[in-house]
Order: structure tokens, then sequence, then C-alpha cells
């Protein structure tokens, strides 16, 4: 009797042991998922914003064949394809995650993004009319500026940059926007006020450097504005300036320009001085 308590006892405690190591081997289990779920998580964060965008799109799409339901990798595929400027395959996969169970508002401005990228206006166009009007973001009404430019709905346009600007607490980019999209309708001097406005914002903005100067030669105004410029960007301005004259008609000045935009660049200015020798020489 007492031989069988015993055996009883023992069977008992082997029971209790494995119980036990079965639910710690299920809570470890649990705990190495959670590990990986962050793990993969920040992976895929670091994939977003460090990592070369053609890696980004490699790693994605190898945990999309394991995972191809999951929206936030399918997402991730998409904005890498954007990173990588591999435009066309970007609007591909950004059309399969707006169709996906998860879907948000902010994918469909993505996808209409992606969709200006690759130069489909009127789908662009008719994914942002698809947003709400509720939905109100900085990306979003920039986008319809866009959209409204290239359809020249002027004030559409204008009325969006002005809400895009209110939206951000850094406009330089959507003032030089605006200004080149008043220097093709031919209003300069609004478009060299925005230009002058956006270098204030950022004074490393180079392209609405050379935007205004392009605004400044088509009113005939041949004189380098007064901004924060480097001895390099200063004989680029100029080479932009003799271009701008000599499509005036001013190929004198134009000329001496280009001597000078040569004379101030600290290196050689092979494309100023290819310019020169086609004036002379024509």
């Amino acid at each position: 009797m007492r031989q069988g308590f015993l055996v009883s006892a023992g069977l008992i405690c082997v029971l209790a042991v494995s119980a036990c190591a079965d639910k710690g081997d299920r809570t470890v289990d649990r705990a190495l998922k959670d590990v990986n779920v962050v793990d993969e998580s920040n992976l895929n964060d670091v994939m977003l914003t460090v990592a070369d965008p053609n890696e980004a799109v490699d790693h994605f799409h190898r945990t999309l064949k394991s995972n191809p339901d999951r929206i936030d990798l399918q997402r991730g595929l998409a904005k890498s394809l954007v990173r990588a400027r591999r435009n066309a395959e970007a609007v591909v996969a950004w059309d399969k995650a707006v169709r996906m169970e998860g879907a948000t508002d902010d994918d469909k401005v993505d996808y209409a993004d992606a969709l200006i990228r690759n130069g489909d206006w009127d789908k662009a166009k008719q994914t942002l009319d698809s947003v709400p009007p509720t939905y109100e973001t900085f990306k979003r009404y920039r986008l319809e500026a866009m959209v409204a430019d290239a359809n020249k709905e002027w004030k559409r346009a204008d009325s969006f940059y002005e809400i895009a600007m209110g939206l951000t607490t850094r406009p330089a980019g959507v003032m030089n926007n605006w200004g080149y999209s008043k220097l093709t309708r031919g209003d300069f001097s609004e478009a060299e006020r925005l230009f002058g406005e956006a270098i204030r914002q950022d004074q490393s903005l180079f392209t609405a450097k050379n935007n205004l100067v392009l605004a400044r030669g088509a009113q005939r105004n041949y004189s380098l504005p007064v901004i924060p410029m480097d001895q390099t960007e200063r004989a680029q301005l100029l080479h932009t300036l003799a271009l701008s004259a000599v499509k005036q008609g001013d190929v004198s000045t134009g000329k001496g320009l280009l001597r000078e935009a040569i004379g101030t660049h600290p290196q050689h200015f092979e494309e100023a001085v290819r310019s020169l020798r086609a004036l002379e020489n024509g």
C-alpha cells in the first residue's frame, strides 16, 4: 500500500513537472514571438528610413511571400519602391495596398503621390477625389495643388497651395512649387516674391534660388538677387541668368554673364564654356 502511494505520488510529481515544462515552453514561445515581432517592426522601420532603397524593396518582397495579406508589409514595399525611384512598380504596389483590408486615406494619398511621380495625373485626381474632404493633411493639399496646376485650374491651385502652407512648419518647398506655378503662368513678379520667401525659409534650397533668377531674367532683370550663395552657386546662377538673357534675345548680355560665370566658378565650368563657345561660333 505504501509502495503504491509512493508510485502514485511520483507519477503526480512527474505530471506536474511535465505540465510546468509545457507551460514554460509556451511562455517562452510567446515571449520569443513577441521579441520577433518587435525585432521585425524595428527592421521594417530601418528599411523604410536608412537602408538602401533597393535593399528595402528586396526585404519587403521576401517578407511578403510568407505574409501576403499583411498590409503593413505591402505598404512598406510600395514606399520603398518610391524611395528607389521605381515609379511604375510603386504604382502597382500602391494599387494593391489600397485594395487590402486595413487600407487608410493616408494610403490613398500616397497612391496619388506615386501616380503623379509616374505621370498619371488623371488617375491621381480620381484617387484624391475618393479621399473624403474631412481628411486634411499637408501632403493631401500639396498634391491637390499640383494636380490643379497640371489641369491649369489656377484658382484651385492657389487655394490648395495656401492651405498646404498653413499645415506645415516647413513651407519652403510649397512656396517654391507655388512660385514655379506662377512662373509658368507668366506672373513673373509674384513668382519672384514666392521664390524669395522660399529662400528665406530655407537658405539651402538651391532650386528656389535658380527659379528666382529665372523669374528675374524673364523680366529682363539680369542682376543677381541679394541672397545667400557660395561661389559655386553664384557661378551656376550667373549661367542660368545668361541663358535667360539669350532666350530674351539679349545675346551680348548673355555672353558677358557667361564669361563672369566661368571666371567665378572655383573649378573649370565646362557647361558655361560650351554655352559661350556656341554663342561665339553661332
